[in-house]
């Protein structure tokens, strides 16, 4: 089961942070196109930046933690999702947090309705 253990961390994260679209109506995936352009650039720098981490064996990968599935450039199919469920968990969490608090972090209700 220990192969599970990093997978399971995502769907925790995901699981966690799911209800928060339904529950408080926070709209994010609904806003799929806005939620691309919050994830796609810091999926692009991280991937790059681990890519190049394991190239020049800085870092590695337990086998026994994950499901041992390595993309192109060793990287772990789970360390790809990481960069992609984290983001989004992230603005999960901000946009509840406006919804629920009426903040605007930086933008107007009405452009972030967009």
């Amino acid at each position: 089961m220990g192969h599970l253990t990093y997978l399971g961390l995502l769907a925790g994260c995901l699981v966690v942070t799911a209800p928060l679209e339904i529950v408080l109506r926070v709209r994010v995936y609904a806003r799929w196109r806005r939620l691309l352009l919050a994830v796609a650039p810091v999926f692009v720098v991280f991937v790059a930046w681990v890519l190049y981490a394991i190239a020049e064996g800085h870092w590695d990968y337990s086998a026994v933690r994950t499901l041992g599935l390595r993309l192109p450039g060793g990287i772990p199919v789970e360390e790809v999702l990481f960069f992609l469920v984290v983001p989004v968990c992230a603005v999960l969490a901000l946009e509840a947090v406006r919804k629920a608090t009426g903040w605007d972090a930086g933008y107007p209700a009405d452009e972030a309705e967009r």
